[in-house]
């Protein structure tokens, strides 16, 4: 066996950091990117925000009364300073004034966006409450351990014993325990503390006033009747109670107006909006596609540091310039490719599913990822990124880049139907169903069939389940409940 040297060419794709970087802000989301461009800016002084620049511009501007007042200011030196000047300004004007009262709320004037408020959770609220009831410090203490085991939903996850044994250490008897427990349940919102949703109804009732129509009825129905309400089972709890069609009826329309989760009244979340990434806009009948300028703030390369870097010095700081400067310009391109692969990408979404902008989703055609993948000459991964948690704006609403992507259904013609566009079929004929005979499963599969769309059964139920919607059975009951 003898050792030799070869020379061999070959192709070889190597992760570089710029490559790296480019990947990273393709799959970052507008509210990271913002993140990512500030921790740029941050730490590298050769990036600087355009609009810092312009306003540094205008700045250099001389005023309009600068000039005038330094030949003021030249022609009066030398002169007497007589003892009283004419001064045509007020107090206020050059002492700001004190703190007065807050302006009425129908001002104009106010900043809507600078206002916020903060919510406190469920567990704050009804600990505020615990401390405004006279207790002693045994109940206290039970209410407080009551209190941590009441859920965001406002029901109480841990059982009366479990919460005596918590507070063995302390002498406390279960009666105690069910004494405080009932005392917390009187707390606002209205229901919170039950140990499940027929106790929390219940309440809800027992804390309406006494001449409120149907509570009667209502507390019958939700104490021994629950299930039979929920199923609409009319028959059955006209047996069971002797109550007629209308009393029936109107005692369940007042459990109705009942709230299910106690908690969700005190609402702890905040608003969360989305801001569209591309906007879709019908301009002289051509869909147009323009990338969304606001979400990322637009930066640049500082010239004055730029000119800086020579050459042909090796000092320290010279070396440090020329590295921020290299890393600043393939940020810089990255963004650039970001946005133009981002730009490719939702045109030829909007190019295949001009149908969908046109009359919505039942015009959805069918579009997986290597469809576009293979349009574009890109990779399904670079599609995949570009796609995650990038928003469109469009006349039907904004919808996420993956909401145009979904699986196909053939039809009899030999085509393909998106699952999408069969979903908003099947929403649309259940919303126009007859009350008294809705369609079944395989009512609704004949239906798609004579459309020309192969649907199983089985298929069809998995889509209204998805969907949220019940059975025909259930339907037909909650729908002649409701007439």
């Amino acid at each position: 066996m003898r050792q030799s040297l070869q020379l061999k060419i070959g192709q070889q794709l190597t992760m570089t950091p710029q490559l790296q970087q480019a990947i990273k802000l393709l799959q970052l989301s507008s509210l990271d990117l913002q993140q990512e461009i500030q921790q740029a800016l941050y730490s590298n002084p050769l990036l600087e925000l355009v609009d810092e620049i312009e306003q540094s511009a205008d700045a250099r501007e001389p005023a309009s009364g600068a000039g005038e007042e330094r030949d003021w200011q030249e022609r009066g030196e030398g002169e007497p300073i007589p003892d009283e000047l004419p001064v045509d300004a007020r107090w206020d004007d050059i002492y700001t004034p004190a703190a007065g009262p807050t302006p009425p709320p129908n001002t104009d004037s106010r900043d809507f966006e600078s206002f916020h408020t903060v919510t406190d959770t469920l567990h704050d609220h009804l600990l505020w409450q615990l401390n405004l009831t006279p207790m002693s410090e045994v109940d206290e203490l039970i209410a407080a351990t009551l209190i941590d085991a009441i859920d965001e939903d406002g029901f109480l996850i841990a059982d009366v014993e479990e919460i005596h044994e918590a507070l063995a250490d302390h002498e406390v008897e279960p009666d105690e325990v069910l004494a405080v427990l009932h005392r917390i349940q009187q707390f606002d919102p209205p229901g919170v503390g039950a140990r499940d949703l027929r106790e929390s109804l219940a309440i809800q009732l027992r804390q309406l006033p006494a001449e409120t129509p149907w509570r009667t009825e209502a507390l019958a129905l939700v104490d021994k009747h629950l299930p039979l309400v929920a199923e609409r089972d009319l028959g059955q709890l006209r047996r069971r109670t002797g109550y007629d069609d209308a009393t029936l009826q109107d005692a369940i329309r007042l459990i109705q107006t009942l709230a299910p989760h106690p908690g969700d009244q005190i609402s702890t979340g905040e608003v969360e909006y989305v801001i569209p990434d591309v906007r879709v806009e019908k301009q002289d009948g051509t869909w147009e596609v323009a990338l969304n300028g606001d979400i990322a703030p637009r930066i640049c390369i500082n010239r004055q540091y730029a000119d800086m870097v020579r050459r042909a010095d090796n000092s320290a700081d010279n070396t440090f310039l020329r590295n921020q400067l290299q890393e600043a310009r393939w940020f810089l391109r990255s963004l650039e490719s970001r946005n133009e692969t981002l730009l490719r990408v939702a045109s030829c979404i909007v190019e295949m599913q001009r149908g969908f902008l046109d009359r919505g989703p039942e015009a959805m055609r069918p579009m997986v990822l290597a469809d576009v993948a293979e349009r574009l000459d890109m990779h399904e991964s670079t599609i995949s990124r570009v796609t995650t948690q990038k928003y469109m704006a469009t006349p039907q609403g904004v919808f996420e880049l993956k909401y145009f992507f979904s699986s196909h259904v053939s039809t009899a013609a030999g085509g393909e139907c998106s699952s999408t566009a069969i979903r908003a079929m099947l929403k649309k004929m259940i919303d126009g169903e007859s009350p008294a005979k809705p369609l079944s499963d395989n009512k609704i599969a004949a239906l798609f069939s004579e459309k020309g769309i192969q649907v199983a059964r089985r298929t069809v139920a998995k889509y209204r389940e998805g969907l949220g919607i019940p059975t025909s059975s259930e339907r037909k009951r909650f729908k002649q409940g409701a007439c």
